[in-house]
């Protein structure tokens, strides 16, 4: 496979424990809110990098919020987390959503191009993650390889990469990723990855649901 293409396979990861130790504050000169309903448009093009990715991909991000969020869109509206810049400008966002009503998963983590280097993406997970209960874990994410730096964030927080051949009905490809990741990490970051087996929990609530929560 080309590394274009291992960029967009699934990986799944998991958090049984949080690493306080990897936990930041949101850098000077930048604040975290919530996404105001006027600002779905905002959302929805936040994943993509490219006007021509935003044109080709902003049905599937509308019709994965009327999917997903909604049934109960005040509580999308009260979880999606924007970090903006000093004109309240949203640079990066991420949030928890309580995927199929039973396990609590993180969704859509990005943070603009432009922006990244800073220090906004670990400071969002830090404000998402640091005041989770006990009861609040696990904590699971999809991913891809392409968004390695990501993984490599996710990992420094206690998150672990699932090896399940299949979640639901999604097949995990991470073995296929473990070359690609090695070649973009340093090897300090790969080797600190570490594999676990899903709870059962996770492909119980998946398997009973058509629609991908996370």
């Amino acid at each position: 496979m080309t590394d274009k293409e291992i960029e967009d396979l699934n990986m799944f990861m998991v958090c049984d424990s949080l690493n306080r130790d990897a936990l930041t504050d949101i850098p000077k000169g930048y604040h975290i809110r919530t996404c105001k309903k006027n600002e779905l448009d905002i959302w929805a093009e936040f994943p993509f990098d490219t006007e021509e990715d935003k044109k080709k991909n902003i049905n599937y991000m509308y019709k994965y919020f009327e999917n997903v969020y909604s049934k109960n869109v005040d509580e999308f509206y009260k979880r999606c987390l924007f970090v903006c810049d000093e004109n309240d400008k949203p640079v990066c966002t991420c949030f928890i959503w309580r995927a199929y009503d039973k396990v609590n998963t993180i969704h859509w983590f990005k943070t603009l191009k432009q922006y990244e280097g800073k220090g906004l993406g670990r400071a969002l997970l830090s404000y998402i993650m640091k005041d989770l209960k006990e009861n609040d874990f696990p904590v699971f994410l999809h991913t891809q390889p392409g968004s390695y730096r990501a993984i490599g964030l996710y990992s420094s927080f206690g998150f672990k990469v699932i090896t399940d051949e299949k979640i639901g009905n999604r097949t995990n490809d991470y073995k296929k990723a473990l070359d690609y990741l090695k070649k973009k990490m340093t090897k300090e970051t790969f080797e600190n990855l570490q594999f676990v087996k899903a709870p059962k929990i996770l492909d119980s609530c998946a398997k009973k649901f058509k629609i991908n929560e996370f």
